[in-house]
Order: structure tokens, then sequence, then C-alpha cells
């Protein structure tokens, strides 16, 4: 008996897409949610209608998002009523889809000007052409080679305060020993009964520099000669403020005939700022050429310059925020009543600390320009300067009074702020914890290097920095323009715009260009060195003794 088996015929139709796209939604609704007869997945993709309703539902699904051009992110679109503007006038802008041109170009233009306003803030002032020129008359050339020969004469300085302090006291030693003829023992340094610091001159500054440069000028020993060991240096109370030369020769000159060594202490700013045009060249030779810092201080600040320089320029800043800044300056931190009546408290338990002008408040301190500016108000003058927010900012200084607290407005804004515990590694700093000289210098060598540089208030590194860097080619320095300026910080009706603006005019003049020391007498040449120490062609220098 044969099987005969049953063979089923299928007929399929061709559909014209029309035919679908013209399918009810109820239709097409009922197909996909009726209930599901079970069949079993091996034979799924042998069955026609299963193919068909993958076409169809593949065509449907495809014209449907021709007709209505659906968006992925259409739930957050601008226009959520599928309204399209017009290709031209939308886009994609840093990520965002469908930005308004006009709002496109706005923002663009507001970018363009920011980095127009950043790039103009790096700018270096027009330094007219100005460079170091020490070229000594052939008076002193020829006094210079007796001088070095002077065997009789010993002059010996001892030089206190802080780092920048001593700086100015050895400058002012060298060019008296060269006023009286005398061999200069190298300077002592007076153990500092703040910070305790018992460094010596070799531990700071290249001792063997020293003595090089200034080989044509002054003789510079280690010791006395053993035919002066016995002499007993006639101690000096110290120079009278602003001493000539012609002073110094009289009183001097007899006591070393007749002993040999004299000793000198108390020379900060004792010496006249206004001295023969070969002495101030003097003066720069010490400060800008002799007194280099020992290797092993110079290495340790360049490296942490490299660090602050690795991803481009950089601003310096001297923040002047400690408790005994603001209890000496007869000043308020203003960060809290709390901190306000602690210095308060300490300047009526130590009313000697206070500097000068015990008769002034501390309003009008302030409106007159002596106080230091806290963090905000730096801050706010970077800003109105046009310091971009991504700029990096090394600060020097001590401890400010309230800690990160008292830094906050400046991290605020600019958070890329380091100083040297931030920038070195573990252990680099550690040989200098209890030298706080040497740390004044690693500040030094990081701030001389930066492409900015700015105090926030006066004292001997920030005068010392501004003469270094005219003397470097003008480096860019911001002198803040306190006194004109804080008025306006207090009113609070100006619009951001029109505050910049005027801090910008009141600092055209102030950002380090060449500043004739001429028109400023009783003026350090070593702070402005323009005419005496820096020639452009145009200025003529005469010297004399």
């Amino acid at each position: 008996m044969s099987v005969m088996a049953k063979t089923t015929k299928q007929t399929y139709i061709a559909v014209p897409s029309q035919a679908i796209s013209s399918l009810s939604s109820s239709y097409l609704q009922s197909m996909i949610l009726s209930p599901k007869k079970p069949f079993k997945s091996k034979n799924f993709c042998r069955r026609p209608n299963a193919w068909f309703f993958c076409i169809f539902l593949c065509s449907f699904v495809l014209t449907l998002k021709a007709w209505l051009n659906l968006d992925p992110l259409a739930p957050f679109s601008e226009n959520p009523c599928g309204i399209q503007q017009p290709k031209s006038l939308t886009s994609s802008f840093n990520g965002f889809p469908r930005t308004n041109l006009l709002l496109q170009n706005k923002i663009k233009a507001m970018e363009g000007e920011q980095d127009e306003q950043s790039s103009e803030f790096w700018k270096q002032p027009d330094g007219m052409g100005f460079r170091p020129c020490l070229d000594f008359t052939a008076k002193y050339r020829r006094w210079s080679k007796e001088i070095v020969k002077n065997r009789k004469n010993y002059l010996m300085v001892v030089v206190s305060g802080g780092l920048n302090q001593q700086r100015n006291q050895i400058v002012d030693a060298v060019v008296i020993a060269r006023i009286l003829g005398a061999a200069l023992l190298v300077p002592t340094l007076q153990v500092n009964v703040i910070w305790g610091d018992e460094s010596e001159f070799s531990d700071i500054f290249d001792l063997d520099h020293f003595k090089k440069v200034l080989a044509n000028d002054v003789r510079v020993v280690s010791s006395l000669p053993s035919t002066h060991l016995m002499s007993r240096p006639v101690e000096e109370k110290g120079l009278p403020l602003n001493a000539s030369p012609q002073w110094i020769r009289a009183h001097y000159l007899r006591k070393f005939r007749r002993d040999g060594v004299v000793l000198l202490r108390g020379l900060d700013s004792r010496l006249s700022k206004d001295l023969p045009p070969d002495l101030q060249k003097l003066r720069c030779k010490v400060a800008f050429h002799a007194l280099k810092f020992a290797p092993w201080i110079l290495e340790l600040g360049n490296k942490l310059t490299e660090r602050m320089r690795s991803k481009g320029p950089y601003i310096a800043l001297h923040l002047r925020m400690e408790k005994d800044v603001w209890v000496r300056t007869g000043c308020l931190p203003g960060l809290s009543p709390e901190y306000d009546e602690m210095v308060n408290n300490e300047r009526e338990l130590r009313p000697e600390l206070l500097t000068s002008r015990s008769n002034m408040s501390y309003h009008e301190r302030k409106l007159a320009g002596l106080c230091p500016l806290n963090a905000l108000e730096v801050t706010r003058l970077l800003k109105a300067l046009g310091a971009p927010k991504n700029a990096r900012i090394y600060w020097a200084g001590g401890e400010p009074l309230g800690g990160q607290e008292a830094l906050l407005p400046l991290i605020r804004e600019f958070p890329h702020l380091y100083n040297k515990e931030d920038l070195a590694l573990p252990g680099e700093l550690e040989p200098f914890a209890k030298k706080a000289s040497i740390m004044a210098a690693i500040d030094y060598i990081v701030a001389e290097n930066s492409d900015v540089f700015m105090p926030s208030h006066g004292g001997n590194m920030g005068h010392a920095l501004q003469g270094q860097r005219a003397y470097a080619g003008h480096k860019k320095y911001i002198t803040p323009n306190k006194r004109h300026m804080l008025p306006y910080f207090l009113n609070n009706s100006l619009s951001e715009a029109k505050f910049n603006s005027i801090v910008v005019d009141l600092h055209r003049d102030s950002l380090g260009q060449p500043d004739l020391r001429t028109s400023k007498s009783g003026k350090d040449v070593t702070k402005f060195p323009v005419p005496e120490c820096m020639c452009n062609g145009s200025t003529m220098n005469t010297s004399s003794l």
C-alpha cells in the first residue's frame, strides 16, 4: 500500500508599496497587538507570512520616518510641535543641535572678544629699546686699580631683615666699600628673630660668582688677614638717612686710618638714593649681576618654573595677607568680624608694630591706597584687566591670615592657583623647611620668570622684582593703582563692563613700561634702572665720583 504525501500549494501576491502605506493605522495596530499563535522557533524563518510581516513593518517604519523626519532628540527639541526651521538657520554648535545662527554668531563673537582680551593680557609692554648699559667712566676704572690693591682697610657689615631687605643692604654695603676704597668682608646675615633663619651668605647666594663679578670694583674677602685679626673693629651705630658719599668719607676714613676695620649695622635705606651715575651703575651691577642665588636654589626654582610653564604662560602674585602684615599696616583683612577683632587686639597689645600714620583710621588708610589688596580685590582687578579664567597663577608669600578661606575668592575665579608647596615633589622642600630666606628665594625665582607679575602691596620683594623685570627688558609688571581704583570697587551701581573699562584706563601706564628715575628723585635705581643703568641710544650718561 503506497502512501501519498499531501502537498500544499501556496500563492504569493505582489502588493504595491502605495497599498502598504495606505493601510490604516488601526489595522496595523490590530495586526501588531493581535494574539500571537504559538509556533516553533525553528520553523519561523520558513513561513512566508513571517517574511511578509517583516517586510511590511520595515516599509512602514521607513515611510513614517521619512514623513515625520524623526529626530532622536525630538522630545528635547526647541520645536516641540515638529515645525522644522529652514536648513540654513539650524546647525550644531559645541555639541548642541539646532542652535539659532544669530545666537551662534553672538557666542562666537563673545569668544573672539575673550580670546582677543586674553591675548592682550599676555602682551608685554613696549620697552622702547632700553637695554642694560653699565659703561663706567675712565675715572672710575682708573680708581678701581687702586682700590682692589688696598690691603689696609676692611669694611664689615651686618645685614638684617628678610631676604629682600638683606639684598638691598648688601647692595649698599658694596657701594659704601667702594666710596671708602676698602675691601669688603662677606656680609654677615643677622639671625632673623621672627623666622629663626640662621642661613649664611653662601647658603643663599653664589659667593664665588659674587666675588668674580665685583673683582674690578671692590675686593671681596671671606675673612680678615692675619695682620688685622687682633684689631677690634669700630662699630658704628648706623648711617643717617640719605647719607651722601661726602658724609661717609668725612666720618669713616679717619677711623680706617686709625683702626683698619670698621663694622656697620643698620644700613637699611640709609645710603642716599641719588648718587653720582657711576655709583648708581655699581648698585645695578650688584643687584642684577653679582647677587645670584646659590646653584641648588636656582635648580629648584627653575624646576618649579618649568612646572608652571608646562601648559603655557603664567601669572605670579605676591600676596601680602599674613597676620603681621595686617597688624603693621593698620588695615583689616575683611574676612569676618572675628579676624578683624583678632588683628585689632594684636595691634592694641603691640602698638609699636604699626609702621606709620597712626593717626589715620582703617578706612582712611584703605582709601589712601595704604592697605594690601585682599583676595577678592586681587580677583576683581585681574578679571578687569583681562586675565583669562584658565590662567595659571603662582602665588608667593607667607600663610594668609585665615588660611585657605582667605584665598577662596581667587580660587573660585581662577582655579589653577599654585604655590611652591603645590608644585614641589614630596621631599623637595624638606631641606629648607626652617630656612625662610631660601623659601623666599624660591618664590623670587618663580615670580621673576613669570610672564606677568603683580604684588598685592608694596614691599621689598615687589620693588626688587620691579627693577629686575625692567632690567630684563621691561617684562610685564602690574602696579595696582589702589588709591584711584578703590572708590570704584566700593561703587555697586557700576556695571561690570563699565567697571572693567575704568580699571583698564587707570592701569594703562602701570604695566611695566620704562619709567625714568630722573623724574623720581629719592627713588632707588634698582627699582627704576632707567636711565642710569639702561640706555636706548637716545639717552646719554655722564658719570663722576
